[in-house]
């Protein structure tokens, strides 16, 4: 089976980490995105390289997915650790792992510490739990691979606790420009739905008080689906069992043909291959299709379980993002909840690079009244916040004049050079929250920035890659940012060096004035 570029980058970068030495690495990829295939093809590697590999997951269905897909696109076959079944004695160089199963002391204590050499886990974002700690810390000098769709750099922190290194991400908003996913519209529910009496628990809301908070609001949402969801094919995540079958049955009354399946279902499959062939247009659920459940028609999804944690939404939304033939968008349905905190996840967070980027999104969203392409919501976002931030730089920078300071402050030089991804850094991993080395502050000095204000060591990092391609690249130097821009000129880091140099030069013959017939505000160096 060929492999995508991205799927081919990220199988190589997860290689180059082990062999680097960063024994636990993470790989994301979004829902839809084939991160199945890319471990397969990983496994497939080590065990040409004569090792043996787990794979551990939390649930049957996903052990069972691992499994087929592995031998479908590789011809590896896999022994079982789950339940009764185990893989003691097997000749298969693959092992598909329960969690639940493999945590037991007594099960773990049949296989020796060094017994795998590599494990895969995935969903990765439940391995911090303890019950895969345990299993991780048994085969502790394994190479350990994590997979998971969160965008999430609360996730990613978290993560970062057990994890050294992020070997591999493709963005949502890649997959979507490269057409390996369907674009998204957001459109929020004029539907003030009051959360503030909802209990928090394990870091999120509560799911019992959810369903009772949600009660009185089901028929006016059921009216407001019936605008806009009455020709698609939609999934509706609700917080509890009886929640779900209740909208269920509103649903129905209201002209829709709606399904509703829960752990307990008997005819669960039939249920999920009645909707995947038409038969219903709606499938209620109280969380359950969250994970290792495709159905690539949908179109349409509606969350009415709020949540604080990114990866849930994540999930949740996954289920509509695949591509189908006819299907020109998937439409995502946000509602005004009403909560006294404010960290719920809106579909901004899907795609935006910032919190700050987020905000703006969401209130852009919510002021259109109609269903908005979420790249093009971004895009819009990110200027708005750009023009505040420069704002706010045109003030610093006055301070600044005022202070003559010779080096340039972070925030201009990446605001100047156009990098988003340095204004937005967050560390994840703990050598990136250590404080700068004095080798990295002596370097930013060397180069002209001002280090005092570069807060850590993953930062600094990134900021002297940064320059390091910059110079190879042949752009504007930080001393040639302060200066110019000092004296009006504009986005000064987008220029070519030579061309900086040029106008500088021009400068300093003319006494240090800049030259008539040369305005700053719309002066742009030859590229």
């Amino acid at each position: 089976m060929k492999l995508r570029p991205y799927q081919e980058e990220a199988r190589s970068a997860v290689q180059n980490e082990w062999q680097n030495n960063k024994k636990k690495t993470l790989l994301v990829l979004p829902t839809g995105c084939g991160k199945t295939i890319v471990f397969s093809k990983i496994i497939e590697d080590r065990v040409r390289a004569g090792e043996r590999v787990l794979v551990l997951a939390h649930r049957g269905e996903l052990l069972d997915q691992a499994s087929d897909k592995l031998e479908k696109s590789t011809g590896l076959k896999t022994a079982i650790e789950k339940a009764d079944q185990t893989s003691i004695g097997s000749f298969f160089r693959v092992v598909v792992g329960s969690v639940q199963t493999m945590q037991r002391e007594k099960r773990l204590n049949k296989f020796p510490p060094d017994y795998f050499d590599t494990i895969v886990i995935d969903e990765a974002h439940h391995c911090i739990s303890e019950g895969y700690q345990r299993v991780l810390k048994h085969f502790d000098e394994s190479n350990v691979l994590g997979v998971t769709a969160t965008p999430d750099r609360g996730d990613m922190r978290n993560l970062g606790s057990y994890f050294e290194s992020l070997a591999y991400e493709y963005s949502l908003v890649q997959a979507i420009k490269e057409g390996y996913l369907s674009p998204i519209k957001a459109l929020t529910i004029p539907l003030k739905l009051d959360l503030s009496g909802v209990k928090q628990q394990t870091g999120d809301f509560s799911t019992k008080d959810l369903g009772t908070a949600l009660d009185p609001y089901l028929e006016q949402i059921a009216e407001e689906m019936a605008k806009h969801c009455l020709d698609r094919k939609t999934v509706v995540f609700l917080p509890l069992v009886k929640t779900s079958k209740k909208f269920r049955d509103i649903l129905n009354a209201k002209g829709f043909k709606a399904a509703e399946v829960n752990g307990d279902s008997q005819d669960r499959q039939k249920v999920l291959e009645d909707f995947d062939k038409g038969k219903y247009n709606v499938l209620c659920n109280s969380m359950l299709l969250t994970e290792g459940w495709d159905c690539p028609s949908v179109d349409c999804v509606v969350v009415l379980r709020p949540t604080k944690v990114r990866a849930l939404y994540s999930q949740m939304v996954g289920r509509g993002t695949r591509l189908f033939p006819g299907k020109e968008e998937l439409l995502l349905l946000d509602f005004l909840w009403h909560t006294e905190r404010h960290e719920l996840c809106h579909p901004a967070h899907l795609i935006a690079g910032s919190d700050e980027v987020a905000k703006k999104m969401t209130e852009n969203i919510e002021e259109a009244g109609s269903a908005i392409d979420l790249q093009e919501a971004e895009e819009k976002a990110a200027e708005d916040v750009i023009a505040q931030r420069e704002e706010a730089l045109a003030k610093k920078l006055a301070e600044m004049r005022k202070r003559k300071r010779k080096l340039v402050d972070p925030l201009q030089f990446e605001m100047s050079i156009q990098a988003e991804d340095l204004t937005n850094y967050v560390p994840s991993f703990g050598w990136e929250m250590a404080p700068p080395s004095d080798k990295q502050l002596q370097t930013l000095e060397k180069l002209g920035i001002l280090p005092d204000a570069v807060e850590n060591a993953g930062k600094a990092a990134k900021m002297l890659d940064r320059l390091a391609k910059r110079r190879a690249e042949g752009l504007a130097t930080p001393k040639q940012i302060r200066f110019l821009e000092q004296r009006g000129f504009q986005h000064v880091g987008t220029w070519p060096f030579e061309g900086a140099k040029k106008l500088i030069d021009r400068i300093a013959s003319n006494g240090w004035r800049i030259p008539s017939g040369v305005n700053p505000k719309t002066y742009s160096a030859e590229k």
